[in-house]
């Protein structure tokens, strides 16, 4: 039974999911935009099939990244997942047509589920029960402080000059010094190996498990669900809100990137938080103040009131975010971890294709703000369904 977790390695991991972030973040600012005015894709629900297929992709990914994590080894996936990174800028500074976009888009998607899965997983391994909240928070925080802090470099470079290629040169550099840190990194899984107290669970058990079979990590997949679905929605449509106001680009990637800089650092609070008052409060509270937060976006057209709707989305997205990765792992056992977070991040990332497909074709229909209304509203029922089911006895299985 580990005593301590090991400080410097997980702070090596923290780092190179900084770089991770990064690589979504070189597209949250600048690739609605992009569709818009060198594409021409004038419907909604085209613009954002490029989150579509970048959430199908992690969420299928992540689901036999936890397994085959646990069989395999976490570093072997950890760098194959920067391998299939590496072309992904590359595509987009090149891409001819908004189909080659699509494609990028996959292999994003795979980058993403194998890094940031990997480095979650090795995080945990590496700490112990009382500390999952805060090693996870950390994690989280390096993450989306990458995404943002991209979001925002690549809006002030597409200002001076132009959508392509300057803001995607960004990612060819994340890529391979990612690559080379996740090199050095050291592998994991042995320590957990030896603690193991059964045989590996099957694919199809993780999957019923987190899906239907346990109440509390089923509804920690629908919460996680939902906070991706509103993410997938507000990564398509805001930017595109805010151009429709007549916003710079500049102005859009400020809005844009406070979003998750705000989502990164207060996982740095609500990660111990949770380590040291509990869960399910921080959950529930979470998923109400991301649909306070989305509302605000519907609100009002001035520049103040939207960063005060991404404050305030941001800051419920950081109470739940690092806070479910650290429930599903509370009610997991040991030796199927790794799994049992593949089938939670398997739900939650669909959440993106679920947002982002939903909310393009209601923007079509109804408009963008009612279309965020609508999205305001799913997250104050995902929080009535935890609330319930979040607090019922655990399960017992063999």
């Amino acid at each position: 039974m580990k005593s301590e977790f090991d400080r410097g390695r997980i702070l090596h991991l923290v780092v190179i999911n900084a770089f991770v972030g990064g690589m979504v973040g070189i597209e949250r600012t600048v690739l609605p935009l992009l569709a818009d005015v060198e594409f021409g894709i004038a419907s909604k629900a085209a613009t954002l099939a490029f989150i579509a297929t970048f959430g199908i992709t992690k969420a299928a990914v992540n689901f036999f990244a936890g397994t085959l994590s646990e069989r395999l080894g976490r570093k072997r996936l950890l760098v194959t997942g920067w391998l299939v990174g590496i072309p992904v800028p590359l595509i987009l500074i090149w891409a001819p047509s908004w189909s080659w976009v699509l494609v990028a888009n996959v292999l994003l998607g795979v980058n993403q589920a194998l890094t940031w899965s990997m480095t979650v997983v090795m995080k945990v391994d590496l700490a112990t029960p009382r500390t999952f909240g805060l090693v996870i928070g950390w994690n989280e925080f390096a993450g989306y402080a990458g995404m943002a802090v991209t979001a925002a470099i690549t809006g002030g470079i597409a200002t001076t000059y132009g959508l392509r290629p300057a803001p995607f040169a960004l990612g060819v550099l994340l890529a391979v010094v990612g690559l080379i840190l996740s090199l050095i990194a050291r592998e994991t899984r042995p320590s957990i190996d030896r603690a193991q107290s059964g045989p590996l669970p099957s694919m199809g058990r993780a999957f019923a498990r987190g899906t239907w079979t346990d109440p509390r990590l089923s509804s920690a997949s629908l919460a996680g669900l939902a906070t991706n679905l509103k993410d997938g929605a507000l990564w398509g449509l805001l930017p595109l809100l805010l151009a429709a106001e007549g916003r710079t680009v500049a102005e859009v990637g400020l809005v844009v990137g406070t979003y998750p800089l705000v989502w990164a650092t207060s996982q740095l609070v609500f990660g111990p938080m949770s380590d040291r008052y509990g869960r399910w409060g921080l959950i529930c509270g979470g998923l109400v103040t991301q649909g306070v937060g989305v509302g605000i976006f519907t609100l009002g057209g001035s520049l103040a009131s939207h960063l005060a709707g991404a404050l305030v989305v941001g800051t419920g997205t950081g109470m739940v975010y690092p806070v479910l990765l650290a429930f599903v792992s509370d009610n997991a056992e040991a030796h199927a971890r790794a799994s049992a977070l593949g089938v939670y991040r398997l739900w939650r990332d669909s959440g993106y294709a679920v947002g982002a497909l939903g909310a393009g074709l209601a923007a079509d229909r109804v408009g963008l703000e009612s279309s965020l209304a609508g999205t305001a509203f799913v997250m104050l029922a995902a929080s009535c369904v935890f609330a319930l089911a979040g607090r019922t006895p655990r399960t017992d299985h063999d």
